[in-house]
C-alpha cells in the first residue's frame, strides 16, 4: 500500500472534530467554521462566547449579519466570498472584530478554503487572534530575550547566574522566578538543555569524539555529559550517533 493512501485511511479512521479540540486550548485565539452559504457550522468556545452565545450549539446556522454590525459583516462576508471563489487562503487580513466588550478592536484573521472529496470548496474556517492578546502574550518572552541570547552565546561556558540576573537587573530570585514561569524551567537546565542539542548537531554533522564534543559544548567530565545526555535525549551519546548515521 502507498503512503498516501495509508495517510487517507488514518484520517478517514478518525473520530469527526477531534482535531477540532486543539482550538478551544489555543489562547487569544478563536476559531470558526463555515458552509459555502456563510452560515456558522463549528466555532470554538471563545468564538461563541465573544459573539453572545454560552455554547456552539447556540451559533451554529447563524449568519454574520446576525452576530455583527452591518458594516463588520458585510466585510466579512467580502473576504469569505473572495476564499470560496477562489480556492485560495487569505492570510493576516488586519481587521477590526468585536473585542469582549463588544467594542470593535484590531485583530489578526486567516481564513482558509475547505474542500470535500469532490475538489469542490464547499466553506471556509479561520482563526482570529487579538493583537493586543498576542502582545501580551509574547511580553514575558521578549522581556528575557537579553537574558536567552546571552545564554546562547555564551552556554558553552562557565555561567554564574547571578552575574545573568545582574546583567538583565534582576535578584537571582527573581531571574529564577520569571524563567521558570515563561518556560517552565530553570536558567541551569535551559543552559543543559543548548548544551545537549548543540552536542546533538555535533555527533551528526562531525566526526569528533565524544568525549571532544562534551568539551566543545561546556561539559568537563564524559560521565556527567553522557548521563545529562541521556536524561534529555532518552540515548546514550554513542547510540544517538549510530542510529542518526543508520538513517
Amino acid at each position: 500500500m502507498k503512503p498516501l493512501e495509508e495517510q487517507g485511511e488514518w484520517f478517514a479512521s478518525l473520530r469527526p472534530g477531534g482535531v477540532r479540540e486543539l482550538f478551544e486550548h489555543l489562547p487569544n485565539t478563536l476559531y470558526f467554521a463555515k458552509d459555502h452559504h456563510l452560515r456558522l457550522m463549528a466555532c470554538n468556545r471563545a468564538f461563541a462566547h465573544r459573539c453572545g452565545y454560552t455554547s456552539e450549539a447556540e451559533i451554529i446556522g447563524r449568519t454574520d449579519s446576525e452576530l455583527f454590525s452591518a458594516e463588520l459583516a458585510e466585510k466579512y462576508r467580502s473576504d469569505d466570498r473572495q476564499v470560496i471563489e477562489s480556492g485560495k487562503p487569505l492570510l493576516g487580513i488586519v481587521e477590526l472584530f468585536p473585542n469582549r466588550l463588544g467594542e470593535p478592536e484590531w485583530f489578526v484573521t486567516d481564513k482558509v478554503p475547505l474542500f470535500a472529496r469532490d475538489g469542490k470548496v464547499h466553506g471556509l474556517c479561520g482563526t482570529v487572534r487579538s493583537y493586543e492578546g498576542a502582545r501580551a502574550a509574547l511580553q514575558p518572552y521578549l522581556d528575557l530575550v537579553p537574558v536567552t541570547e546571552y545564554l546562547k552565546e555564551h552556554f558553552d561556558e562557565t555561567i554564574s547566574i547571578g552575574d545573568v540576573a545582574r546583567r538583565a537587573g534582576m535578584s537571582v530570585r527573581q531571574l529564577e522566578r520569571r524563567f521558570r514561569a515563561t518556560f517552565k524551567t530553570t536558567p541551569r537546565h535551559y543552559i543543559m538543555k543548548l548544551r545537549v542539542l548543540t552536542a546533538c548537531e555535533l555527533l551528526v554533522s562531525s566526526e569528533d569524539s565524544v568525549t571532544d564534543i562534551a568539551l566543545k559544548v561546556g561539559f568537563y567530565d564524559h560521565s556527567v555529559f553522557s548521563r545529562q545526555f541521556s536524561k534529555i535525549v532518552g540515548l546514550s551519546p554513542s547510540t544517538y550517533r549510530k542510529s542518526r548515521s543508520n538513517r
